[in-house]
């Protein structure tokens, strides 16, 4: 049996269980540990694992597993990595991290954390839908109301058809309000809706840029289910968009330990 040191995480309703792997405590784990430590009833319970991993080239290295053991980038889960990161010493002000889809900057502003996402240069447009990579592949559909979709239904129509169904891909409802969007998600490797998901709020906002033909700097304020983010980013829909930040909360929920047998 080998005991697992954890603390958990939430990033605007999205949980994460850290794993501090700064000295290979946690090399051995593997696909199947993951499913069982993220499942709600036989373990933690989380949409997804992260290993703080050392690098030879940056400050560390951020190894996200989704729920089911599957890697991806994930907007929310690098913004509680540095909150975690700097729990255990390091210094987060303003610092370059690895992550699956390359190095990322990031850093703390008040009692926010922002992580800057990669340039986002193809959008493709779809009738009322956008697709678009954000670190993580999502499909944006524009709604009158959010409330009244079925966004579970919804997602696995898209992510399970004939396009996407052999790599999915995230699925994102959004609903233009007075002062920004709401959004709700449905993402591939937990197979659900989750109450908020950082590379769809921004896959959202970089969306309605296009839709709007929005140019020059922008910021735009994503509510979400588990609470609110801000978008901020420059370029254009033509070109494509860079400086591409997502900023919100990143609160410790508790520590522990877990026996994995």
């Amino acid at each position: 049996m080998k005991t697992i040191y954890f603390s958990k995480y939430q990033g605007t309703g999205n949980d994460f269980i850290m794993l501090n792997n700064m000295f290979g405590e946690y090399d051995f784990i593997i696909e199947e540990h993951v499913q069982r430590i993220c499942n709600r009833r036989f373990g933690i319970g989380g949409d997804g694992l992260i290993r703080i991993n050392r690098s030879s080239v940056n400050a560390f290295e951020v190894d996200y597993f989704n729920s089911d053991g599957s890697k991806s980038f994930c907007g929310n889960g690098a913004r509680c990595s540095l909150a975690f990161t700097e729990s255990i010493g390091i210094n987060i002000q303003e610092v370059e991290f690895s992550a699956i889809d390359g190095v990322h900057r990031g850093g703390k502003d008040g009692d926010r954390y922002w992580v800057e996402m990669l340039p986002v240069k193809n959008i493709e447009k779809d009738n009322q839908n956008y697709i678009l990579d954000t670190g993580s592949p999502h499909f944006v559909h524009f709604c009158e109301d959010v409330r009244k979709e079925d966004i579970v239904s919804f997602g696995k129509q898209v992510r399970y058809s004939e396009r996407y169904k052999a790599e999915g891909i995230n699925v994102n409802i959004s609903q233009v309000t007075g002062n920004g969007l709401k959004i709700r998600t449905y993402e591939r490797g937990v197979e659900d809706e989750t109450l908020s998901c950082g590379t769809g709020a921004t896959a959202c906002a970089l969306a309605y840029a296009v839709k709007l033909n929005m140019n020059g700097h922008q910021s735009i304020d994503v509510d979400v289910e588990g609470g609110k983010l801000k978008v901020s980013f420059a370029g254009s829909s033509s070109e494509g968009f860079e400086n591409i930040r997502l900023i919100g909360p990143a609160q410790l929920v508790f520590e522990g330990e877990f026996y994995l047998d």
